[in-house]
């Protein structure tokens, strides 16, 4: 009896040694993706949170604390910069959903060439955005573009000027550009969802007579909102910090009407040469950026638990 107790006392460290192992091996093989990780993004958002508290100058700088948080509030530019963004992020999200979802909903169904129109329908997402920007550039200009002859033509302008130079049309451009840039991406990720719907449900409410739109409504959409909640929230997160667009087509012109917040970020840091201000407005993006975020993950855990 005395024996066999030893036996198991002995036996007890190397199985704890074995469970340690166990514990610890998983994290050596994600090292390398976590230092990677701490490298090019947390130590670049410490320093950038830094920069936020100190005032720049062209051979030195100095500990301002929240001055420049402070200078914010008074900034009118800044102001018109952040309802741009609401604007132009609104704006491109909306038209790229509804295009997208409409685009996952024609490439569900079988017809002839669709292999062919898939391909088609996702190569805007593999152009560059700085190219992107200079086509589109070059079809809104009167003089080489056939964009404004059209408008022109179909009534819409009274003549076919650039409206990339008019405040009160030029929002619409880098839009359009950014909707044709972006439509592949829900049209992607919400064909993935729609092919993990089971084909049943389809068939059974089919059977008890419901009705196409109510077969969409009450099958397709419910399966569809936890996907449709994180692809809205990552594309939204995108298009607000996106300034690639604006930046070729306007530089955030005419008289400021296309200056969104990375733009202004963009413009104060490399123009204005003042790195302290650009790390103050983007942390403050960056805040409004992290509470939207954290309220679109409460609801699609709402819709994943009702699902």
């Amino acid at each position: 009896m005395t024996y066999a107790v030893s036996e198991i006392r002995s036996a007890a460290p190397p199985r704890k040694r074995r469970l340690s192992k166990a514990a610890i091996e998983p994290w050596l093989y994600l090292s390398p993706a976590i230092v990677l990780l701490v490298l090019v993004l947390l130590v670049p958002l410490i320093i950038g949170i830094s920069y936020s508290f100190r005032k720049f100058s062209a051979f030195k700088s100095q500990y301002v604390g929240l001055a420049q948080y402070q200078a914010m509030l008074s900034d009118a530019v800044l102001g018109q910069a952040l309802i741009n963004t609401l604007w132009w992020t609104v704006a491109s999200l909306f038209f790229q959903f509804f295009l997208g979802m409409g685009l996952a909903l024609l490439l569900d169904k079988p017809f002839y060439g669709r292999k062919v129109v898939q391909a088609v329908v996702f190569l805007p997402w593999a152009v560059p955005s700085f190219l992107s920007g200079l086509t589109w550039a070059w079809l809104f200009n009167p003089i080489i573009g056939p964009l404004p002859h059209w408008l022109y033509a179909l009534g819409l302008k009274a003549e076919p000027t650039n409206i990339l130079s008019d405040p009160a049309t030029a929002m619409w451009g880098p839009i359009i550009a950014n909707v044709w840039f972006g439509i592949p991406f829900f049209a992607i990720t919400l064909l993935a969802a729609l092919k993990s719907i089971p084909s049943e449900l389809h068939e059974a409410a089919a059977i008890d007579g419901a009705s196409p739109w109510q077969r969409f409504t009450k099958v397709t959409l419910p399966f569809l909102a936890p996907t449709i909640v994180i692809t809205v929230m990552l594309r939204t997160i995108w298009i607000a910090t996106f300034a690639d667009l604006i930046f070729v087509m306007t530089e955030g012109g005419p008289a400021g009407s296309t200056s969104t917040v990375p733009v202004y970020i963009y413009v104060s840091a490399f123009k204005s040469l003042d790195k302290g201000y650009a790390s103050a407005v983007a942390v403050l993006l960056l805040v409004l950026l992290i509470v939207y975020a954290i309220g679109l993950i409460a609801i699609r855990r709402t819709l994943v638990r009702h699902v």
